[in-house]
């Protein structure tokens, strides 16, 4: 089972569980968990995430449903290869991309 990161807001700790803006220090701040993967997602970009694995390699990845409804991840690239407005930028191709009617990576 995956572990996702998620952050309760300071003033209203009654509220829900929100996700920070995905940024290079936040990505680097995440620890790895030795047992399994670590997810992080932005809040802003919805599908837009990092995943940490337990060795430490921390990849950008967007998640998305096809045409045929199928919730699908692609792995966008390394941290520290590409930078995170970059990733951003591929994000949103895919998401466009993604949603025009059969449309499949």
């Amino acid at each position: 089972m995956a572990k996702v990161i998620a952050f309760r807001a300071a003033v209203n700790p009654e509220a829900p569980a929100a996700a920070p803006r995905l940024t290079k220090r936040l990505a680097e701040s995440i620890k790895p968990d030795l047992t399994r993967d670590v997810w992080a997602w932005d809040a802003e970009l919805k599908g837009f995430g990092l995943r940490v694995m337990p060795s430490g390699i921390r990849t950008y990845v967007v998640q998305y449903r096809d045409a045929g409804r199928h919730t699908r991840r692609l792995v966008l690239g390394r941290h520290g290869v590409m930078h995170v407005v970059t990733v951003q930028l591929a994000t949103q191709f895919v998401l466009n991309a993604a949603s025009t009617a059969g449309f499949r990576f």
